[in-house]
């Protein structure tokens, strides 16, 4: 049987089929669910808008509840993940037209954000995620750690971050079509580990991202942010590129 967490966010994205889709995942694969897995929770809460604590109240709620910064932190990886994994459906454009910013270098990424997506269509930004990360033969960018950091798919840095994932319990997704060096897959596991949705030790947030995002995923949205196929996602490459170096600094003041 179905938790209420669940229910509430197939009813959000308007049926299991619809939910499935917009997470990239089988209809059959999400009809088996019997509550949000843990390491899609917050994926299902940038794309559905139904809160973690409701969608999974076991690890999000009472006294298990993360602090306000990293709670932020979730939630920013997680925007980020949704929109590199496919193009935004016309209702999470409506949400983030609603963003706004403060005078930080980060408000600010995020207010042109808001003001791209509202005049965006699903059309336009589907084929800008096409020209940027499938294209014909290949994308424009290819967002794969391995290939950042050696010019080729499948390399020693796949192979390293899966034994430091290992390490940290974190357990590959059945329905998982990328491989782990994807920066959607990434950003969500980053998302997890800042959110509390994985039983990893302290710290394991810092050591994956010093290891296995920070040597390239900023270039990547530097890339992203001057790419020639995009407009909306040259506006997501300038606040993934914002984060990661605010990231950066955070990690680096505790060392």
């Amino acid at each position: 049987m179905r938790n209420l967490g669940l229910d509430e966010a197939i009813r959000a994205a308007g049926g299991v089929g619809a939910l499935a889709r917009k997470i990239g995942i089988s209809q059959p694969s999400l009809s088996n669910w019997e509550r949000v897995p843990a390491e899609r929770v917050l994926s299902v809460e940038s794309i559905t808008g139904i809160d973690r604590a409701i969608l999974r109240p076991d690890l999000y709620g009472g006294q298990n509840a993360v602090d306000e910064t990293d709670a932020a932190r979730a939630r920013e990886y997680a925007l980020l993940s949704a929109l590199l994994r496919r193009a935004p459906s016309r209702d999470l454009l409506r949400r983030l037209a609603a963003l706004r910013g403060d005078a930080s270098p980060l408000g600010i990424a995020h207010a042109a954000l808001g003001e791209a997506a509202a005049i965006a269509t699903v059309e336009i930004t589907e084929r800008e995620f096409f020209d940027l990360f499938i294209g014909v033969g290949r994308g424009e960018l290819v967002p794969y750690a391995s290939f950042y950091l050696t010019g080729f798919l499948n390399e020693r840095p796949l192979a390293r971050l899966r034994d430091d994932l290992l390490r940290f319990h974190i357990e590959r997704v059945e329905t998982e079509v990328e491989p782990e060096d994807h920066a959607a897959v990434l950003c969500e596991i980053m998302a997890g580990l800042a959110g509390g949705g994985f039983d990893a030790p302290a710290g394991a947030d810092r050591i994956l991202f010093e290891k296995h995002l920070a040597p390239w995923i900023g270039r990547f949205f530097a890339d992203l942010e001057h790419a020639k196929a995009g407009d909306f996602y040259r506006r997501v490459g300038v606040v993934g590129r914002t984060f990661v170096d605010i990231e950066s600094e955070a990690f680096a003041l505790v060392s």
